[in-house]
């Protein structure tokens, strides 16, 4: 997928807001699609005068949405999941055209979302405040209360199950959501966005389409209490910095430099294909993607020959699905380019394929040292970089020295290992023997340049509101004779 407008280009990483400032000239998203080039669809950018018109509405909506009881709040919500449910088929045909995902891998995040839907719906209702213990002649209560206007901003990677849980998690606590999805599958978001906004109030959910202009007005708004984003730490950092001029709360998660740890003692060949799924997933396009893998030399040979097989395997036509545009690819295809300028190997892969679409190969590097972009940035791409390690020791220092704060993955036979990658690594989420999964209504903290506050689960709600500590002491009347 290309996106093209006809005002100059965000020029910084996912384009959700333009940090060069706000273009007022109107301009259209032009859509194609990354596996064939064809045209899927052109949509106009909202400029800042109906980025403000949204949030205005959304204000006004606010207090009487705040006031429906949290029961009503989640029935809704309940309905949202369903109506979206029935549609699935259509979110997953758009989706795919805009980004290339498979169509069945689209179906997945759309139940994930239809499920973080039904969650916050039931989350909602019972999200508790504390009673504080003070004097016999008193109550202390500590008491949630909905922040106001909340800005969504989702990326394209998983663009349906992201926007579920943070336009849920804002909904079902009161709050009211203007929500601009991202520019590389602006007809996914709209489609999205109309079939959960009827299922609320009017204004309660006020769509956006546009560019990095319409989120730098959007964030940059004054009337906007909350903004919730997933995308890249460039673009994270930039919100960051807009929504302090306004004392908003920022949730935030950002990109990550995810290592894989494969220990001594391991099988090599199940290592391999965990690498694999960590690596090659949706391409490479996965928040939580393998970004730079630390293998013990006492398997690394067994385990680099099993994880090009696995690479190689996926050169099959429709196996690996494409990258989201050109910009992307050539950005993954310069990391690659770098890392053997300075010695490293490419295994198999590493070339830019002929023909139409935006696909680029799995691919395996090895020798790679820590300097290399590919090992230091989010290369957010089907690319495996191996450095190989004396001992788990350096594999960890390895690990930790980054600038992210994502997650991290170690594969170990040894609980002694386990239980010290979780106590050194300083990461939002640590997985051990499996690069993916987690329970239902699981929750993380990114650090540093990942991001901040917690997105998902129960702990998103708190997000969500403010605490208002309130101390009700017993009246004094007046004496009478």
């Amino acid at each position: 997928m290309t996106v093209e407008t006809t005002t100059e280009a965000p020029t910084i990483e996912e384009s959700e807001i333009d940090e060069s400032g706000i273009d007022p000239a109107p301009s259209r998203l032009t859509i194609l699609d990354p596996r064939t080039g064809a045209l899927v669809g052109t949509l106009d950018v909202q400029d800042p005068a109906a980025v403000g018109d949204a949030v205005a509405r959304a204000r006004e909506a606010f207090p009487a949405w705040r006031r429906t009881p949290a029961a009503e709040r989640g029935a809704m919500l309940h309905a949202a999941a369903d109506a979206l449910e029935v549609r699935a088929d259509e979110v997953a045909r758009i989706q795919s055209s805009e980004t290339g995902k498979a169509v069945d891998d689209a179906h997945g995040g759309i139940a994930a979302a239809v499920g973080t839907l039904r969650q916050y719906a039931e989350l909602g209702p019972v999200h508790r405040g504390r009673s504080l213990q003070g004097g016999i002649d008193a109550v202390d209560l500590a008491v949630h209360r909905p922040r106001g206007v909340v800005a969504v901003l989702t990326p394209w990677n998983d663009p349906v199950a992201i926007t579920a849980g943070l336009v849920g998690a804002a909904l079902a606590t009161g709050n009211t959501v203007v929500h601009k999805p991202s520019e590389r599958c602006p007809h996914t978001g709209a489609l999205v966005n109309e079939i959960l906004a009827a299922c609320f109030p009017l204004d309660v959910l006020i769509p956006l389409v546009g560019d990095g202009s319409t989120g730098s007005a959007l964030v940059a708004h004054p009337e906007v209490d909350v903004v919730a984003h997933v995308g890249s730490s460039v673009t994270g950092r930039a919100i960051h910095l807009a929504a302090a001029a306004h004392d908003a709360h920022v949730i935030r998660e950002n990109g990550g430099n995810d290592a894989l740890i494969v220990d001594a003692g391991v099988d090599p060949e199940w290592a391999a294909a965990q690498a694999a799924i960590g690596a090659f997933a949706n391409a490479g396009q996965i928040c939580t993607s393998v970004e730079r893998i630390f293998v013990h030399r006492a398997v690394a040979e067994p385990f680099v020959a099993a994880l090009v097989r696995e690479a190689e395997a996926l050169t099959v036509p429709g196996v690996l699905g494409p990258l989201v545009d050109e910009r992307l690819r050539q950005g993954v295809h310069h990391h690659v380019e770098a890392a053997v300028a300075a010695g490293a190997r490419a295994l198999t892969g590493g070339t830019v394929p002929d023909g139409p679409g935006t696909f680029y190969p799995a691919t395996v590097l090895a020798d790679c040292t820590p300097d290399m972009a590919v090992m230091a940035e989010e290369t957010f791409g089907p690319v495996a970089p191996v450095m190989v390690v004396d001992d788990v020791e350096e594999a960890l220092v390895r690990a930790a020295d980054d600038r992210y704060g994502l997650a991290a993955t170690i594969l170990t036979a040894s609980m002694e290992t386990a239980h010290r990658a979780i106590a050194e690594l300083d990461v939002g989420t640590i997985k051990v023997n499996a690069v993916f999964g987690g329970a239902p209504g699981g929750s993380a903290q990114p650090r540093r340049a990942s991001g901040a506050g917690f997105g998902y689960g129960p702990e998103l709600l708190d997000e969500m509101t403010t605490t208002t500590v309130v101390h009700l002491g017993l009246p004094r009347t007046a004496v009478t004779s």
